[in-house]
């Protein structure tokens, strides 16, 4: 039984988290105002996006009153980020050549399928809140684990070049961010699937920040730097919201 006082607590924590979450999410911006002022998708790639429009579904639909109750705050942050993700590729679909159109089509309509694959049994014969969030949240994890890999690379190329230029700061900040408060909410009112998926985040986001201790005062220069800024472009693609 959760007492009054954890329930606020957690709403609190959960509309934190709610910003803090937004801000991953639109960190892709910049990126997609220079596509859209450019006219050209140039070197990106439209991956991280759609695999971010299937953490959200998922995510959504793990929140839903008859899988997991009293989990609006999940569903309210995925929602926006859901919009947000469908916007970019909207724009990288306008953008890119017919290649990648195809492969966002594609994925994009694989992505509903497999939620309708899931989802269906789900609800036809898991009978309990229970059993329905644990389906629904060992999916989550998979897709989560997937998605906190995406900044190993990252983490790879700033420990080869010893430099941070490859890891923007304040991203790194704010996944660690993100993932310590998404946790926090998730011990409040114990749900092991935010709390593992959340929890790796944490790490992860933990790690940039040691990396980028150990690295800061060292910096690329001449082609290098001109490389990692393109590579730096690109560190959107390592962010998860519950």
């Amino acid at each position: 039984m959760v007492t009054h006082a954890a329930h606020t607590a957690r709403t609190v924590i959960g509309i934190i988290g709610n910003v803090i979450s937004f801000c991953l999410f639109a960190s892709p911006m910049p990126t997609f105002w220079r596509i859209f002022k450019n006219k050209s998708s140039e070197e990106f790639h439209p991956y991280p996006y759609i695999a971010c429009v299937m953490n959200c579904l998922f995510w959504i639909f793990y929140g839903l009153p008859i899988v997991h109750p009293d989990s609006t705050l999940v569903i309210t942050i995925n929602a926006i980020g859901l919009f947000l993700e469908l916007s970019y590729l909207l724009i990288f679909f306008i953008y890119t050549h017919k290649k990648y159109r195809i492969h966002i089509v594609a994925g994009l309509l694989a992505e509903v399928i497999l939620l309708a694959i899931v989802a269906a049994p789900t609800l036809k014969l898991c009978h309990t809140h229970a059993m329905r969030s644990m389906v629904v949240g060992i999916v989550c994890i998979v897709f989560g684990v997937i998605m906190y890999s995406s900044p190993l690379s990252i983490m790879k190329k700033v420990i080869t070049t010893k430099s941070v230029e490859f890891m923007p700061f304040w991203l790194s900040v704010a996944a660690f961010s993100n993932g310590v408060c998404w946790t926090v909410y998730a011990l409040l009112q114990f749900d092991l699937y935010i709390l593992i998926s959340n929890g790796l985040g944490a790490v992860s986001g933990a790690l940039q920040l040691i990396l980028y201790a150990c690295y800061y005062k060292r910096k690329p220069s001449g082609e290098e730097g001109s490389h990692a800024a393109k590579v730096a472009a690109l560190q959107d693609e390592s962010k998860l919201p519950a």
